[in-house]
């Protein structure tokens, strides 16, 4: 039998933040950069210590604001709006396919959140939105292209019943996002966390509200395998 390798992670301390700068050689993609609560300076130390040994960063929730001050501080990168995601480097060629569904328009942003980050993972993304159950006819005319998906994101808010339709509808890992989207009794994404964690369908995870890069970075390691 051979030995696993053992080896000390290296990290380059900034004194606000320990970069983990050998994410990539464990889990396959650099450490991610979660923008919010964080200074315009710190953000962007942060990301360049991340280019020092990696060709690539991903930052979430991203503002315009600070989209442009990375634009000007680091000179390269993409700026995707709807998702608030700067991606710096080389889109990697994409492969395999997951589906992203919405049960309306106002859980865009955190789908998109979800498909940028599938896509700088290597993913092919489909996206098919406004598809929610109270027309779900429309979910039902796109049969055919969710079937030949490898996973399925459902991002949802109000009663977050789409995941469970879906789940009992296709034979696909599902990764089911709630969104604090709704009116008063979604309790700014609780009620349909509660009603996704509580699905009776087979086969759907819940990852926590508006958390879309993490059902994004789950997907693409399942599309993966």
């Amino acid at each position: 039998m051979t030995k696993e390798k053992v080896f000390i992670d290296p990290y380059e301390d900034l004194g606000y933040a320990k970069v983990d700068l050998h994410r990539e050689k464990r889990k396959g993609f650099p450490e991610v950069v979660f923008s919010q609560g964080k200074t315009p300076k710190q953000v962007c130390a942060i990301a360049s210590s991340i280019l020092k040994v990696n060709r690539k960063v991903l930052l979430t929730k991203v503002s315009p604001k600070l989209a442009k001050i990375l634009k000007a501080k680091l000179k390269k990168g993409k700026y995707y709006k709807d998702g608030h995601i700067y991606f710096i480097g080389k889109i990697p060629k994409q492969q395999g396919l997951i589906s992203i569904l919405t049960g309306g328009t106002a859980d865009i942003p955190v789908a998109e959140e979800a498909a940028v980050t599938a896509e700088m993972m290597g993913s092919k993304v489909s996206r098919i939105y406004d598809v929610g159950v109270a027309g779900l006819h429309r979910l039902l005319s796109f049969h055919k292209e969710i079937k030949q998906a490898r996973v399925l994101i459902v991002v949802a808010g109000m009663d977050g019943v789409l995941a469970s339709v879906a789940g009992g509808l296709f034979a696909k890992p599902i990764i089911a996002v709630p969104t604090s989207i709704g009116y008063g009794l979604s309790l700014k994404g609780i009620t349909p966390l509660l009603t996704m964690l509580n699905s009776c369908a087979p086969g759907v995870a819940v990852v926590n509200i508006d958390n879309g890069f993490g059902a994004g970075y789950i997907a693409a390691t399942i599309n993966k395998l």
